[in-house]
């Protein structure tokens, strides 16, 4: 399965109530901090919804 490095670039404040707990959920805590997950369209999903908030690359 492949894996998904996401990377908050820029903060949750001032955005929506559901846009910040989505940044929790992806486990996103500051700007500059990343994390892996495996893909999926769930994952893929919450990604689309703060894509203005993340960059995504795929880890081999």
């Amino acid at each position: 399965m492949a894996k998904i490095r996401i990377t908050q670039i820029k903060s949750g404040i001032g955005h929506p109530e559901d846009q910040r707990g989505t940044l929790k959920t992806l486990g996103l805590r500051r700007i500059r901090h990343s994390v892996v997950h495996d893909d999926s369209a769930s994952l893929r999903g919450m990604i689309n919804k703060v894509r203005h908030l993340v960059t995504i690359e795929e880890v081999i």
